[in-house]
């Protein structure tokens, strides 16, 4: 029997995943009757209190955040500004365009300042550092624009594998988007997070970026998010984001 310890901010777990918008106290209810809820790895009961703080949770296998105080965002990072939250500098900077969030949040990974698109920012650690780490294989897609025409095969040698002079790295997918006079526009999918990793890959192939931008991490995708602004994240989209790391 799974003995409940004193919490002194427990809260009835159906209220918690009301709160968490996963349904109406009611629908939780339901969904704790039916065994579809788990609160650390235990098939939760109707009666339970969780400490949201705390609790790992997750409904139908699927990781529900309930802590009020983790904060997920989408930010289309425009060209020219660094990845820093703030620059020594003088620079324009991430928190430039966060001013509005109160929490104390962080970047997941960089974009180089001559690129763009999409940045995760946080105040996550343990999932920050899960979606970084080479070890957990999470792919990002680029739009690449670089001279055009381009030549045959250069598809296959991007995937089959390229040597830089830090190791070997291989392009995941390859798909030539559109073509137009001089220049062509491609998209990478890759999980390496090494630094310039896409420019230094078509350097080496002989084609130099004139653009490049991050359209996705993981499941999450920039959309039709304008350059400089920030969205936070829906439910469905963080617990993809967990589901990619393994929880």
């Amino acid at each position: 029997m799974w003995m409940r310890s004193p919490m002194p901010n427990a809260e009835r777990l159906q209220k918690v995943l009301a709160a968490a918008g996963v349904g109406s106290r009611r629908a939780s209810e339901e969904l704790i009757a039916a065994g579809r809820v788990t609160v650390d790895g235990r098939t939760a009961s109707l009666g339970d209190k969780v400490d949201p703080s705390a609790a790992e949770i997750h409904v139908d296998g699927e990781r529900v955040i309930v802590d009020a105080n983790l904060v997920y965002l989408a930010l289309n990072k425009p060209r020219g500004v660094v990845s820093t939250m703030a620059d020594e500098r003088g620079r324009e900077a991430i928190a430039d365009f966060l001013s509005n969030i109160p929490e104390r949040i962080f970047h997941v990974g960089r974009l180089d300042a001559d690129s763009e698109g999409l940045l995760l920012l946080t105040n996550d650690g343990g999932l920050a550092h899960k979606l970084m780490h080479p070890s957990f294989g999470v792919p990002k897609t680029y739009l690449v624009e670089v001279p055009g025409p381009m030549r045959r095969g250069v598809g296959k040698q991007l995937t089959a594998g390229i040597e830089l002079e830090d190791g070997p790295v291989r392009v995941d997918n390859f798909r030539l988007v559109d073509s137009m006079p001089g220049r062509v526009l491609v998209e990478l999918v890759l999980h390496e997070g090494r630094k310039h990793i896409v420019r230094r890959l078509m350097d080496e192939v002989g084609y130099p970026v004139s653009r490049l931008v991050r359209t996705a991490i993981g499941p999450v995708r920039l959309g039709d998010l304008r350059p400089g602004r920030h969205r936070r994240l829906g439910r469905a989209e963080v617990a993809a984001l967990f589901k990619a790391v393994g929880e």
